[in-house]
């Protein structure tokens, strides 16, 4: 994953093969919790996906922002980016 549309791509994927989240439902604004009922075991688990994928450790700090498609697509961009 080298730019926002791959990382956005990729947790597309992760999201519909994974979570069974309808790929039409996720949007950038698609809140994870309300929208997409993940919870927070779900949520360890995506993190879990992003790391196997981008070979880097993601803090959990880092993951307690986040609400949004969009919301995790900055923070892997800015993982990647370290």
């Amino acid at each position: 994953m080298e730019n926002r549309e791959e990382i956005y791509n990729q947790l597309v994927a992760i999201l519909v093969e994974e979570f069974e989240i309808d790929k039409a439902s996720i949007t950038n604004e698609a809140n994870l919790y309300s929208e997409l009922d993940l919870d927070s075991i779900d949520t360890v688990d995506l993190v879990i996906k992003l790391q196997e994928i981008t070979g880097k450790k993601i803090e959990p700090e880092t993951f307690k922002a986040v609400r949004t498609i969009e919301d995790v697509v900055n923070a892997v961009e800015e993982l990647i980016n370290e």
